[in-house]
């Protein structure tokens, strides 16, 4: 009997474990894909980052310079500890990481600069997973939809990755499909990254990054939703529909869903490419244009993010893009971006304090305040234009030049 009971048993297992090796070999089954595995490299690459510090820091003198090599040391242990973990976890890891990598005022050095490759290693879904989507979605096979469609995405994402198409009718699209599994899986990992943050927080208490988490919980099912990215595309095609050189893709709803978004496919370069400015004769140091305008445009940009808290850190981050872009495109001396994102800033708060106040003498100090806070930001301007021309030895050259030599 135990002999019986024991050759079932090992037929089983073999049974289960040919399955189990069947079902992954074809990529129906994923170990990335079960809870447990999970949570379970989340937590111990928690465990071994906080062990690392707690260990390593603990007999050095703080403030001396091998407390700062070991720190630095700790810091890129950590930050590779965590790559790892972002890249086998995937979806909403992924995109966590990358925001975490665009944190260069907050974080260490060495978190930024190894979290930079998430940019580039976004997992790619297979077109079985890609037909998979289209057809749950639009209830119809990519040749049904299609005339050709690129097996090769020309960019995938974290959270989603697109596709050049051509439809029936012979129009261009593009199609962004999100990754299938990452509507599941997301707000279990926000759930478990809030409590390894709030565990980390236990044992560090100046561990403040509780708001990253916060913000992730309020935009990622936002993220998710293409409808919702449709809708804002369209809104930044009103905002800025007079400004010939800049295109929003048009949105072709009757085939787009929450999870697949057809968009006009449109040809273009990046914002930091002067090869690109130049071939297409669009002046990078003067566009009156958008300076004039830039004003009127970010308080519906502040409403299109929802209030996004930590707005001084939304300012941070915009001031670091623009010096990336203009020391790229080499108009960083001007200083140009900084002054008109400043000028920006003190107009959309004033306008934003006069709406919230019904006094008259109120409006009027609100006024004149804006008013001589944009006086100092020409006057400044003015100041590293001088510095600039060198205006100081031109006034000496026409001053000797006016004045006769003594004889």
């Amino acid at each position: 009997m135990a002999r019986r009971a024991l050759k079932l048993a090992s037929w089983t297992s073999m049974a289960f474990a040919a399955s189990g090796f069947y079902l992954y070999s074809n990529k129906y089954l994923d170990p990335n894909d079960f809870g447990a595995v999970r949570v379970g490299r989340a937590v111990a690459t928690t465990a071994a980052i906080s062990y690392d510090y707690l260990t390593s820091l603990r007999r050095v003198p703080y403030g001396s310079e091998e407390y700062a090599q070991v720190r630095s040391e700790v810091h890129l242990r950590s930050a590779r500890r965590l790559c790892e973990l972002c890249c086998a976890n995937r979806g909403t890891f992924i995109k966590v990481g990358q925001h975490l990598a665009a944190l260069d005022y907050l974080l260490p050095q060495e978190y930024t600069s190894t979290l930079k490759v998430l940019h580039s290693q976004a997992p790619k879904s297979s077109m079985q997973e890609v037909s998979q989507v289209i057809r749950e979605d639009l209830g119809k096979e990519i040749p049904d939809l299609f005339v050709s469609f690129d097996d090769t995405p020309m960019g995938a994402a974290s959270l989603a990755q697109v596709h050049k198409a051509v439809l029936h009718d012979g129009r261009t699209v593009a199609v962004k499909v999100q990754h299938p599994k990452v509507q599941m899986q997301s707000s279990k990992d926000i759930l478990l990254m809030e409590v390894l943050v709030l565990a980390v927080k236990q044992l560090f208490p100046e561990f403040e990054f509780m708001w990253l988490v916060d913000e992730a919980k309020k935009n990622l099912p936002l993220e998710l939703d293409f409808l919702n990215e449709g809708r804002n595309a369209e809104k930044v095609a009103q905002m800025l529909k007079h400004f010939d050189f800049l295109k929003v893709p048009q949105i072709y709803w009757e085939l787009s869903t929450k999870r697949v978004l057809l968009m006009e496919f449109l040809d273009g370069g990046q914002v930091n490419d002067r090869d690109y400015m130049e071939r297409n004769k669009i002046d990078v140091n003067e566009n009156t244009e958008i300076r004039n305008n830039a004003a009127t445009y970010l308080p519906q940009i502040s409403q299109l993010l929802n209030r996004v808290p930590r707005q001084m850190l939304l300012i941070f981050k915009t001031n670091d893009l623009l010096r990336g872009i203009e020391a790229t495109l080499g108009t960083r001396a001007s200083a140009s971006s900084f002054l008109n994102m400043s000028r920006c800033c003190v107009r959309a708060l004033a306008t934003h304090n006069k709406k919230n106040t019904y006094s008259y003498f109120r409006r009027t100090q609100i006024s004149f305040s804006e008013t001589f806070s944009l006086w100092q930001i020409s006057f400044h301007e003015l100041i590293l234009r001088a510095k600039a021309l060198r205006l100081a030895s031109w006034v000496l050259a026409l001053l000797c030049w006016l004045l006769p030599a003594p004889h």
